[in-house]
């Protein structure tokens, strides 16, 4: 089941911005509750990497049967197994309406995808969920295209994503490519992942 609860409490408890903002742990940098300051502390080999999966898999917003699904599609992969799995969580459709600066969060992004507000290739998509290839095309539908929580997004976006173009005018973006490692959240220990999973499968 996807997590409902605030992005806050969330990030405190695994000492990590979902929000990747960092606003949520500028006050308080441990997790919520009274002994949430050693939490973090106390936990096993095991309770790391079930963190690490936790982080990383709230972080894209994603529910615990799409993750294993995805993990073992990045597993057949010829790639480094870490690797391919993040760029997969990279290729769905709300993360790249995201880093196009469409949203301003994972979560709006996944609305406007679930409200029909965006085009893939030209045609409508509205599964947060689908995989992208690279170079499609991904664009703000005509009807949608005065909606004001993109033009704000878009205008409070500070940095482009290195594996997206953008053209703002045209409401559209092009995936480009794949990211690389040091393009991707240093925060996440994606070897953890692959170890927690290890000991499912």
């Amino acid at each position: 089941m996807r997590h409902t609860g605030s992005d806050w409490k969330r990030s405190r408890r695994l000492g990590f911005s979902t929000l990747e903002t960092g606003k949520e742990l500028n006050k308080r940098a441990y997790g919520p509750g009274q002994h949430g300051a050693d939490r973090h502390k106390k936990a096993s080999e095991y309770g790391r990497q079930l963190i690490e999966k936790q982080k990383c898999a709230q972080l894209y917003g994603v529910n615990e049967r799409q993750f294993r699904r995805l993990f073992l599609i990045a597993r057949a992969d010829a790639e480094v197994t870490g690797l391919a799995f993040l760029r997969i969580l990279e290729s769905r459709l709300d993360n790249l309406v995201y880093r196009m600066g469409f949203a301003r969060t994972r979560k709006g992004a996944r609305q406007l995808v679930n409200h029909g507000h965006i085009l893939v290739n030209g045609k409508r998509v509205d599964i947060p969920s689908y995989l992208c290839s690279v170079n499609d095309v991904i664009s703000v539908r005509e009807q949608s295209r005065n909606l004001k929580v993109i033009k704000e997004s878009l205008e409070s976006m500070k940095t482009k994503f290195p594996t997206v173009n953008v053209n703002v005018e045209k409401l559209e973006g092009t995936f480009v490519r794949e990211a690389e490692r040091n393009e991707l959240p240093r925060e996440i220990d994606e070897s953890q992942i692959i170890e927690w999973y290890n000991r499912q499968l």
